[in-house]
């Protein structure tokens, strides 16, 4: 009895301890939806259907924010990154002035910038970290289908074209005929080694605005969501 006691009290003394002793959380940060509530960015993971016709600024928010809903973040007020043109007496509308402060998080927890001058100036989007709403890599260049070309209609400052340009927005997201909007590449690859080519919100514009058309390009009629609140 001599010998095993002090073995006993050992063992008492450790079964207490881990008893006491708070969990620690599982995971480490990732996997869906950034926690939910956590979560402040995606490339939407399917568009509308029908090209560049989003429904306007609305119909675009309101998938983004079905989307969020879809995966536990709905409780937070979910923004396109969209720009618009003004048009018969209603102003242009920017894209950085829509989404917040930040910092906005992936649904892995990694934060893509802290503000919207870091997003515009040096963020931390590539192809691993632009990603959906279920924390799925949006397919880039060299995959099949390549779906990196994701609507913007924006300058690389994120402020819309002005009066008198080219519309960059396909009739500021009503229109799925013949057209144009611009895009981004969500894994920042394109043909060269240009900055449009590496550019997430200002690489070129498409060939049209129909379904047909974004995909021609290189995309599906994908778009950036983030939280605004």
């Amino acid at each position: 009895m001599r010998v095993l006691a002090p073995a006993l009290l050992l063992s008492t003394a450790l079964l207490s301890a881990c008893a006491q002793s708070p969990q620690s959380p599982q995971g480490g940060g990732g996997g869906g939806a950034a926690a939910g509530s956590q979560l402040g960015f995606f490339v939407t993971s399917t568009g509308l259907g029908r090209g560049a016709d989003l429904g306007g600024l609305a119909g675009a928010d309101k998938h983004c924010q079905a989307l969020a809903e879809d995966v536990g973040a709905g409780g937070r007020t979910w923004r396109a990154y969209l720009s618009t043109s003004a048009s018969d007496g209603t102003p242009a509308v920017n894209a950085r002035d829509r989404i917040g402060a930040g910092p906005w998080r992936n649904a892995k927890g990694v934060v893509i910038a802290d503000s919207v001058a870091q997003l515009h100036q040096d963020n931390r989007l590539t192809k691993q970290t632009a990603l959906t709403e279920k924390g799925e890599v949006v397919n880039g260049r060299g995959d099949t289908p390549n779906m990196h070309d994701v609507l913007t209609g924006t300058q690389s400052d994120g402020t819309a074209y002005p009066a008198g340009a080219n519309d960059m927005s396909c009739r500021n997201w009503t229109h799925s005929g013949e057209g144009a909007a611009m895009v981004g590449h969500s894994d920042r690859t394109g043909l060269d080694d240009s900055a449009a080519a590496k550019s997430w919100n200002t690489s070129h514009p498409t060939r049209g605005c129909s379904q047909d058309a974004l995909k021609g390009t290189g995309g599906t009629g994908l778009f950036y969501c983030f939280a605004a609140k």
